[in-house]
């Protein structure tokens, strides 16, 4: 008897109708989900049976309902930071991701830069991304982040940094890479 540890369908199909039904009680209903949205290998390593495309697959059955925000951190972007698994740099990465979502009929609407001050290589991002009429929205540091959650959620803190405008119920928020969103 072949059997299998994870049951990819119906996490699909399960994980599409939970969400489905959650967005009805928002406005808008923001996720984000652990691993890669697209060939999560470590996932499929560690959970027999599961499909490296799974969490795209939920996404394209909701692709009328929902959109995708990249964050990237200004300092990834600085350091040229690179992905271990393509050997490219995380400003590579986002282009590569925006334009892998779109082959899957996938919303991107914008990408924040999060810590942003000015830095040199990140405006040069910013322009190519600008280029390309993707909608940037420049996140400065919030001072006592993460442990003063009284700044974090005044007006000094998420309040000084630009509202991130969204055109429908779903937002996915994603990264280049581990930690930088």
């Amino acid at each position: 008897m072949n059997k299998i540890g994870f049951d990819s369908k119906k996490y699909v199909e399960e994980q599409t109708r939970y969400i489905s039904e959650r967005v009805n009680d928002y406005d808008k209903l923001y996720l984000e989900f652990g691993g890669k949205l697209i060939g999560d290998k470590h996932a499929k390593r560690v959970l027999p049976g599961f499909d490296e495309d799974a969490k795209l697959k939920i996404l394209q059955r909701l692709a009328d309902k929902s959109e995708i925000v990249i964050c990237v951190y200004a300092g990834d972007i600085e350091r040229n930071k690179i992905r271990g698994d393509y050997g490219i740099t995380y400003d590579m990465e986002v282009f590569r991701l925006i334009d892998e979502f779109r082959e899957y009929g996938l919303l991107v609407n914008s990408v924040v830069i999060t810590r942003y001050h000015g830095q040199p290589n990140t405006k040069l991002f910013i322009n190519k991304l600008e280029k390309r009429d993707i909608k940037v929205y420049r996140h400065q540091s919030i001072d006592g982040y993460p442990s003063n959650i009284e700044m974090i959620v005044s007006e000094e803190g998420f309040g000084s940094n630009p509202y991130i405008e969204t055109t429908r119920p779903i937002v996915v928020m994603t990264a280049p890479g581990g930690g930088s969103g």
